[in-house]
């Protein structure tokens, strides 16, 4: 929803309403699907999910997911029908995912999540925006490119749950490699994304300083990486919204 905000000029309340509907709902679409499928793994990772905790079974929440899909496609079909095929790649990215179990591949995953999350922002961002412009078109390919080399930030927290599931991620596959590429990823694409964008001198000694801290609390910090995924998630948003760099450190360490 930051991506939108920050990429498209139209700021109109009600549309920002729209979009942010639209992005719940196939956020909704996708928990419903992924969780009904982890939910073995989600007993050591995540217990308080709703399949792991009992409050719905995993065949329940597969039948809402194929629901929540009908219901997101008609909700698409309300704004224009590039938002209705939009939907329907979400749908399909969905399958590939969970259904033929591709989201257990350590490249495949890092495939999948990037497209996701192109597909959430180019949703919200077409609810907004009729049409792309060069702008919104480099900046989906950025978000694409920094989510496809980096997203694997998540798996650290939750190796135990995924070994017993038998899934292949690069924290299981390479222990120590992998705290090491995410010490040289982060503040590497902050960089790269400070100079592709031209932001000023501040900004990006902030910008790259955050990956920079991130990247290190991943190599050292191995037993905190549940709030280094945090981190990196605030990372991930100051890549849409750097001016707000300070403002939002001290509300994570203050908040």
């Amino acid at each position: 929803m930051t991506f939108a905000t920050v990429v498209s000029p139209r700021h109109n309340l009600l549309a920002l309403s729209y979009a942010l509907c639209w992005l719940w709902f196939h956020l909704f679409q996708f928990n419903a699907s992924n969780q009904s499928y982890s939910a073995h793994e989600d007993v050591l990772n995540k217990p308080w999910r709703p399949v792991p905790s009992g409050r719905i079974s995993a065949k329940d929440s597969r039948a809402l997911r194929w629901g929540l899909m009908l219901f997101c496609l008609s909700l698409s079909s309300l704004f224009s029908l590039n938002a209705v095929i939009t939907s329907a790649v979400f749908a399909v990215l969905i399958i590939i995912h969970d259904d033929f179990h591709l989201g257990d591949h350590p490249i495949f995953k890092n495939l999948c999540n990037a497209a996701g999350y192109v597909t959430f922002e180019l949703g919200s961002l077409l609810i907004l925006e009729s049409s792309l412009d060069g702008t919104s078109i480099k900046a989906l390919y950025c978000s694409a490119l920094v989510i496809l080399l980096t997203i694997h930030a998540q798996d650290f927290a939750d190796v135990s749950g995924d070994l017993k599931s038998g899934r292949r991620t690069l924290p299981i596959i390479a222990p120590e490699g992998s705290r090491i590429y995410m010490l040289c990823a982060l503040p590497l694409s902050s960089f790269a994304l400070a100079s592709f964008w031209s932001l000023g001198p501040l900004s990006s000694v902030l910008f790259v300083s955050m990956g920079s801290w991130v990247g290190i609390r991943y190599f050292r910090d191995k037993i905190r990486d549940q709030s280094n995924y945090r981190l990196y998630n605030v990372c991930i948003l100051y890549s849409y919204f750097p001016v707000c760099y300070l403002a939002l450190i001290i509300l994570y360490r203050y908040g």
